[in-house]
Formats: structure tokens, C-alpha cells, sequence
């Protein structure tokens, strides 16, 4: 009958239990509305629910309701009750209360012109190279949050922020203030001497303490680890690893950044409200002077070779005819060119004279400045020809010799006064 009916078989069941109890009264269409809405929670449950959490402050919904012996109640009705009483009520032990936020403070290192305060910090970064893991170096502006110099290296060394630095105040001129955690490269003698020899005020914070929002670096590793990670995650060697932060760099320079809509700085562009403003200038060798015991400036040859300190070596030829930096930190020299190393040499360094001394086992790094002729005799490490040349002695010049003529004159004197 149903299949005639194009109904279900449980339909017409149905009809027929109604038409059997309810006769023709039951064969009339009905609301399909519940006859008894949900329920509500009333305040004597909820009372009854409140005092059971006072004496058993620690337990969950399953327990209260196992205790309120309810069968009418779901468990998840007595949760429900629970969080409400929560809320409501202030005597039940053991609730945490979210206390009133103190109102925000001053950030202690807020800029208020330009160059007031720079940020230096290192990040770890999450992939591997052949090697290790290395490190992204990189020098904020506080006022427009700027990167103005930043380097990679695979270590976080002293000579690595010192190069930063370098790079930074011979770009931008020297800052009022540094900002940098208290980490061993930050901290250490050298980088704490140029520090007083340029006059900046250097500031070290203390992370495990509760002091690292102070380093606006902080946020910056945040922005670098959202927008670029992914690229960085894909290179596989350091000459990668330096192009992608390159272009990290000017991204992040050149668009929009979150704390400059809220300082009110428009157009909030890091690159644009730095402009063209400079910090205390000093001549390019005066700078260098102030690095002096760690940092030898020099120009290359047309084969990319300079010559410290009697000591003749290659660099790359790429570079020709550009002035490079020979930094030597330890037994390490290593020649660096747009915040790249490009060469490295074991050497060293006697303090008393400030002369490097021993140079040799050169490494020549594959770098984005490769000469692309390539070169008549392919380099590679271990192959780098260090050549000694000594300074030639200096002759004494012999005094002028007396003529004949004038030695005759002095006898004739001498006669004529022992006349």
C-alpha cells in the first residue's frame, strides 16, 4: 500500500496507530513543533549547584553531577551551571580572577627622533645548512624601524656585530643609544670599546628576566619568521641563504609597518620616514679608526688581491678595485664586502705590535659577486696563494765626502795659524 501511496511504510503505520486510538480526529495534520520546549536551568538548581561547589571546589561537572544525584539533569547542564557560578559568584574557593590590566607604561626606549636608539639582535634560524643552523645579525631603527645594516654568519660572534655595526654607522652615521640583550657578542671587550670610542650609549637587557620586550627586535624576529621563513626554508646553501636575506631586507623596508600606523607616522614605510636623516658623522677613516684594533679597510688590485701588513693574498675578483674590510677576531681574518664574507684566512694577530702576522689556509666562498668570466686559474679552498713580501731595509746614506779642494784649504789654514 505504501509504494501506491508514495509514502513510507513507518507513515502509514503511523496513521494507522492514530486512526486506531484517536479515530477521524487523528488523520488531521499537526504541527511538527515540540509539545514541551527545552527546559531552562531554575535559580534553586543553580543554588543547589553553587553550594556543592563551595564544598567540593576542586572537582569537575561529572563529580557535582554524580553527587546532585539527578537523573532529570544532563552532565553537561551542570557544567554549564557551574561556569555561570563562576562568574557570578566571588566566594568560591579556588577560582582564579583575572585581575584589572594595569594600565600600559611608556615603552622605556621609545624613540622620540631619529637615531635616538638603535636595536641589535641575532635569530637562530629554523633550517639547517650543510654545517649547522645560522644566524640572522640585524641592526634596527628605533624611530622608523629601519633595518640598517644586517649580515648572516654561522655563529653570532663578536667580529659578526661589529661588522653590523660597521656597516651601519658608515651608511646612517653613529647612533645616541644601542639596545642589545646580553648575550657574549654583544657584551664582550671589543664590542664594548668601540662602543666608548664612538660615544654610544650601550644598553643590555636581560631576556631570562622578563626583559625582552625592551629590544624591539623581538618584534622584528616575529615579522621575519611570518613573511619570509618559507624562502628561507628553501635555501640550501649560504649564498642562498645571503641573497633571500637581502631581499627580506628591502621587502621589509620598503612596505607598511604595523607601529608606524599606530605612532601615526605616514606613510608608514620604514625606508621613508628614515629619509635622509644621519646620525653623527665621522670621515670614512676616522670610522675605521675607531675599529682599528680589529678592522684594516683596503682597496683591491685589478686581480682582486690586497696586500696587510707584508703579507700579499687573494680576496676575489669579482671585487676588483673596491675597498673591502679585513676583520681579524682570534686566528680568523676573514675579508668582507657588503656585509659578505667572501675570504677567509687563518692568521695571527701580536697585540703589542698590531700587526697580523702568518697568513695562510685561505677559503674563497662562492658569493653573489663572482667574477662572471670566471677566472684563468679557478680558486677554491686550500689553493689561495699567500706571498710574503718584507719591507726592504732602509741604506743609511753616507755623509757627503770632502773635495780635495777643501781639505787643502783647512791644511793651509792650520799652517798658517801654527805660524
Amino acid at each position: 500500500m505504501s509504494r501506491f501511496m508514495h509514502v513510507s511504510r513507518p507513515t502509514v503505520d503511523a496513521w494507522i496507530h492514530r486512526f486506531e486510538t484517536e479515530h477521524c480526529a487523528g488523520l488531521v495534520d499537526r504541527s511538527r513543533a515540540p509539545k514541551a520546549p527545552a527546559r531552562k536551568v531554575w535559580l534553586p538548581l543553580m543554588i543547589q549547584v553553587y553550594h556543592l561547589q563551595k564544598r567540593h571546589p576542586d572537582a569537575g561537572e561529572f563529580r557535582l553531577w554524580s553527587l546532585l544525584a539527578q537523573s532529570t539533569v544532563s552532565m553537561r547542564t551542570i557544567g554549564r551551571i557551574m561556569a555561570v557560578n563562576k562568574l557570578v559568584y566571588t566566594d568560591i574557593p579556588h577560582v582564579v580572577r583575572p585581575g584589572s590590566k594595569p594600565p600600559p607604561q611608556p615603552h622605556p626606549y621609545k624613540a622620540q627622533r631619529r637615531h635616538q636608539y638603535w636595536f641589535i639582535d641575532g635569530r637562530q634560524m629554523d633550517f639547517a645548512l650543510p654545517g649547522g643552523k645560522w644566524w640572522s645579525i640585524v641592526l634596527l631603527e628605533g624611530y622608523s624601524r629601519t633595518i640598517v645594516a644586517g649580515a648572516v654568519a654561522p655563529t653570532e660572534a663578536t667580529w659578526v656585530a661589529l661588522m653590523v655595526l660597521y656597516t651601519a654607522c658608515l651608511r646612517y652615521g653613529v647612533p645616541e643609544a644601542l639596545i642589545a640583550d646580553s648575550g657574549g657578542a654583544y657584551t664582550s671587550n671589543a664590542f664594548e670599546a668601540v662602543c666608548r670610542r664612538l660615544q654610544i650609549q650601550h644598553e643590555t637587557i636581560v631576556s631570562t628576566q622578563g626583559e625582552s620586550y625592551k629590544n624591539w627586535m623581538e618584534t622584528h624576529c616575529n615579522i621575519q619568521r611570518r613573511i619570509y621563513d618559507y624562502q628561507f626554508s628553501l635555501a640550501t646553501t649560504p649564498l642562498e641563504f645571503e641573497r633571500v636575506h637581502q631581499a627580506f631586507m628591502q621587502t621589509y623596508n620598503t612596505t607598511a609597518h604595523h607601529g608606524l600606523l599606530q605612532d601615526q607616522r605616514y606613510p608608514p614605510i620604514p625606508l621613508e620616514v628614515l629619509g635622509a636623516a644621519k646620525g653623527r658623522l665621522y670621515p670614512p677613516e676616522d670610522l675605521a679608526r675607531q675599529f682599528a684594533t680589529m678592522l684594516f679597510p683596503r682597496t683591491t688590485n685589478r686581480y682582486g688581491c690586497v696586500t696587510l701588513h707584508s703579507y700579499h693574498f687573494y680576496v676575489e675578483e669579482g671585487v676588483a678595485h673596491m675597498r673591502i674590510l679585513l676583520w681579524v677576531y682570534g686566528e680568523q681574518l676573514r675579508a668582507v664586502f657588503d656585509e659578505v664574507v667572501v675570504a677567509e684566512y687563518h692568521c695571527r694577530y701580536d697585540g703589542p705590535t698590531r700587526k697580523v702576522r702568518d697568513i695562510r689556509d685561505g677559503v674563497v666562498y662562492p658569493t653573489r659577486f663572482l667574477s662572471p668570466q670566471g677566472s684563468l686559474i679557478p680558486l677554491n679552498a686550500r689553493e689561495t696563494l699567500v706571498v710574503y713580501r718584507p719591507t726592504p731595509l732602509r741604506q743609511r746614506v753616507a755623509p757627503p765626502r770632502s773635495t780635495g779642494i777643501r781639505q787643502l784649504l783647512l791644511f793651509e789654514l792650520a799652517s798658517v795659524g801654527a805660524g
